[in-house]
């Protein structure tokens, strides 16, 4: 019972669908059509026109806009180039400054070394020349003997 009503259901579907298809009634084109056919071809071609001006407006403005980035990438480049330079100047510098202690320092000690090397030789040679003029004055011999340089 229930698929004859569904398929009666469909069939009156149809007949509804075939029925609207014959209804379609045919217009004829009048002169009044043609003239608006006219009329929007006409403001569209303006529109087209008004387009393209728009697009070349737009393609000015990308061509200065491009321009004045590659102006602005040259701008960054310099300054970066700067920069290479004087962070390149600095660590020169620094290498040199550290260089110039380190012979700085070499050149100090030097003296001093070899004023402590004559020291030790002076020192060595007053104490034999001590030793030598004990052995006539007993005193001193005396005095060389406690303090454990004889």
């Amino acid at each position: 019972m229930k698929r004859t009503y569904i398929s009666l259901l469909f069939l009156f579907i149809l007949s509804l669908h075939a029925l609207a298809q014959e209804q379609q009634v045919i217009v004829p084109y009048t002169l009044a059509d043609r003239d608006r056919a006219i009329l929007t071809e006409a403001k569209l071609g303006t529109i087209e026109a008004k387009i393209s001006t728009l697009e070349e407006k737009i393609n000015a403005l990308e061509a200065k806009m491009d321009y004045k980035f590659d102006s602005q990438q040259r701008q960054l480049d310099d300054i970066k180039t700067l920069f290479y330079w004087g962070f390149g100047i600095l660590i020169s510098l620094y290498i040199f400054m550290m260089a110039y202690m380190i012979w700085d320092r070499r050149t100090a000690m030097q003296p001093a070394l070899s004023q402590s090397a004559k020291a030790e030789d002076s020192s060595r040679n007053l104490i034999i020349i001590l030793r030598e003029y004990s052995k006539k004055h007993p005193e001193l011999a005396e005095l060389l003997r406690t303090h454990g340089m004889l």
